[in-house]
């Protein structure tokens, strides 16, 4: 079966890549993700049905253990049972394409819940899974609100939750899991991803015409709705004043417009509440920093909003340390570097982070020190490539697991040993004669 399973993903991944163009173009209407973002997201989708394929064969063969005279020991994976997918709207088919093929591959039965906000691409990769040969019985579509996970959770039977989301759902999530309920015969498994507040360390050395791109790309890019976006910027002494000028001058000709144009980096928010949390943060940066830019030159009739730049000296403001989900970007002055890890360090989360430096000292510092899962160095912190830099962060930001890497499949099945004593006196096994 374990081969079986993995063929159905590499069917599942022909049909995505042939699909690719209709799926990029359902996402640009339904989650106002920019056409080139919703294209990489279904590239990533296939790519995910393809390394879980990959990673099912290797697992297929189980692990060694040591054996010793006279007894045989088998070392295997097998299911854990059926299990909850919870998924977000903001990578609304690569997300759940990763967290429904991991799941079915292992050999478990799935219920998935889509967000709300974006069924309708959701219910393709069920479409495509069912035509890729998942049996009907292994994989049940249950879109609905909120309320609809949190039974899912809850329920006895389910021995596994896979999550993306908010850290105060994940959270609600974990706890409502350690409950042992009447007919629950397990310790439920949670995996979970739950944002970030992420920082960029710009050291005093840099090459401010390859961080500033990276940066602006790394916060602004689908209007900053992704976990792993920029929030946060901390300049190095003498590089803060050039670097927060620049940086503006940068967002202030970032392209916002409809998601369908090609041009697009900036598209609108995923609803009228994330437009009016965003919003609620602009009005708030006014009283804890010095607002630099804040574009009002968007289309109207959608939930825009343009990219923002505040300066402040207050690290602990709720700007500097809540979540904004949105294009928002946070800078910070640090007198050394020194600072300059504790400032970035000085979060809850601990998802993606990153250093622009030419220093190989500091670059190996960062390595050690900067407190995130995805530390990236010389490059943007977005757009984790599956198999290459396999995602996911610690602290609040997660439990620790990594999507698109080599033991996110060991989440989800159980190992089981085996173990027979191959020293046989007078034992024959009931299926050879035995002459009379």
């Amino acid at each position: 079966p374990w081969r079986e399973r993995a063929a159905t993903l590499f069917r599942a991944a022909a049909i995505l890549r042939r699909r690719r163009t209709e799926l990029a173009a359902l996402e640009v209407f339904e989650a106002g993700k920019p056409l080139a973002e919703a294209d990489a997201d279904v590239c990533e989708a296939i790519d995910y049905c393809e390394y879980y394929g990959r990673q099912a064969l290797r697992l297929s063969e189980g692990a060694p253990v040591r054996q010793r005279p006279g007894e045989t020991n088998l070392y295997r994976y097998q299911p854990r049972g059926v299990g909850a997918v919870i998924a977000p709207w903001n990578f609304p088919l690569a997300i759940p394409a990763g967290m429904v093929s991991a799941s079915l591959v292992a050999g478990n039965c799935v219920v998935f819940k889509p967000a709300e906000q974006t069924p309708g691409i959701a219910f393709r990769l069920v479409e495509i899974l069912l035509e890729a040969g998942v049996p009907p019985g292994a994989l049940a579509f249950l879109p609905g609100m909120g309320d609809v996970g949190a039974h899912l959770v809850r329920h006895p039977a389910v021995a596994f939750v896979v999550f993306t989301g908010s850290k105060a759902v994940g959270l609600s999530i974990i706890a409502d899991a350690a409950v042992q309920r009447p007919g629950q015969r397990h310790v439920k498994r949670v995996v979970a991803e739950m944002g970030g507040k992420n920082a960029i360390v710009v050291d005093s050395d840099s090459d401010l015409d390859q961080a500033v791109p990276a940066i602006v790309a790394s916060a602004f890019a689908y209007a900053g709705q992704k976990c792993s976006a920029a929030s946060r910027v901390i300049g190095v002494g003498p590089v803060f004043d050039v670097l927060v000028e620049r940086l503006a001058g940068a967002a202030a000709v970032v392209p916002v417009g409809h998601p369908r144009e090609l041009r697009t980096v900036v598209g609108p928010l995923i609803d009228e509440d994330a437009y009016r949390r965003v919003r609620d943060y602009c009005a708030l940066a006014r009283t804890e920093g010095e607002v630099v830019l804040q574009r009002d030159d968007v289309p109207a009739g959608g939930w825009y909003v343009g990219p923002t730049v505040v300066v402040t000296d207050r690290p602990r403001s709720r700007i500097a340390t809540e979540e904004i989900f949105g294009p928002f970007l946070t800078v910070m002055r640090a007198d050394d570097f020194d600072e300059a890890l504790a400032l970035a360090n000085d979060t809850e989360y601990a998802l993606t982070g990153g250093l622009f430096s030419r220093s190989p000292a500091r670059i190996r510092r960062a390595a050690g020190e900067l407190r995130a899962g995805n530390v990236y160095v010389n490059r943007a912190i977005t757009g984790a490539l599956v198999g290459c830099q396999p995602f996911g962060g610690y602290g609040l930001s997660g439990v620790g697991s990594k999507a698109g890497g080599p033991d996110y499949l060991l989440q989800l099945v159980e190992p089981r040993v085996v173990t027979e004593n191959t020293i046989r006196q007078g034992f024959a096994p009931p299926d050879e004669s035995v002459d009379e």
